[in-house]
């Protein structure tokens, strides 16, 4: 059945990239009586099954905001707990029969990746390196990310690299920001799905998405299903032509 829906989706185009802020962990942890850091875990599984949704209908980018910079103003044991299951997470990637491994799936961990523990960061990395053979799917985790600091970030490179090359072209040109930037590794996102309802983007990708269609269902992120996947690319179906427009007008 899934099947045969993913087809009629496919007459139409399917967006290249598919963005994805997961909010509401928290509230749907109080909403269903849950401990501390159980949201987070229900938000993972919805993650997977999101990725594989998102796979078999033929995206080939998923950028998800997994941790803000800002988040770690948030109480020390609330950091642990969802640092303790993105390593238990991120290092399951590694691992036989894994997502990344039954769909071919590349993995970044994209953000100021200093901002994390060793452990975390070594488990990043050894993640990133095992995948990088893998050619059919890219999936970007945001972690340790904020649009500002991803823009501070590649300003501060570009001076760096002008710094060394001093000539009558050695102005920093828009070319020069977006080689430097984290998500660099990706093209724009095509839609940006923010669950929970919110309208905002949280300084998340605010570079990225000027050409984006943006869908807020009002399911919190462990709500997040097959049929939100669906609409959300019917969303960006319905307005595939008039992005189209806009960008050749650039």
């Amino acid at each position: 059945m899934r099947s045969c829906l993913f087809k009629v989706l496919c007459m139409g185009p399917i967006p290249t990239h598919f963005s994805f802020i997961m909010d509401g962990n928290r509230r749907y942890a109080k909403k269903m009586d849950m401990g501390e850091g159980a949201g987070h875990r229900a938000g993972f599984f919805a993650l997977v099954s999101v990725l594989k949704y998102c796979y078999e209908v033929g995206v080939k980018y998923i950028s998800v905001y997994a941790f803000s910079i800002d988040n770690f103003k948030r109480r020390p044991e609330e950091v642990k707990t969802i640092m303790d299951l993105i390593l238990e997470k991120t290092e399951g990637l590694l691992e036989e029969g894994s997502i990344a491994d039954q769909y071919g799936v590349r993995v970044y961990f994209v953000g100021n990746l200093k901002l994390l523990s060793e452990q975390v960061r070594i488990a990043a990395e050894k993640v990133m390196e095992a995948t990088a053979h893998n050619t059919r799917c890219v999936l970007l985790i945001c972690i340790a990310y904020t649009s500002c600091d991803e823009i501070v970030n590649s300003v501060r490179e570009c001076c760096k690299d002008k710094m060394e090359v001093v000539n009558e072209h050695s102005a920093i040109q828009l070319v020069d920001i977006e080689k430097h930037m984290y998500m660099g590794v990706a093209p724009d996102p095509d839609i940006l799905l923010r669950s929970s309802g919110e309208k905002r983007l949280s300084n998340y990708q605010l570079w990225q998405t000027t050409h984006c269609t943006l869908y807020s269902p009002t399911a919190l992120w462990p709500e997040i299903s097959l049929l939100h996947v669906v609409w959300g690319i019917l969303k960006f179906q319905r307005s595939y032509a008039y992005f189209e427009k806009k960008k050749k007008m650039l």
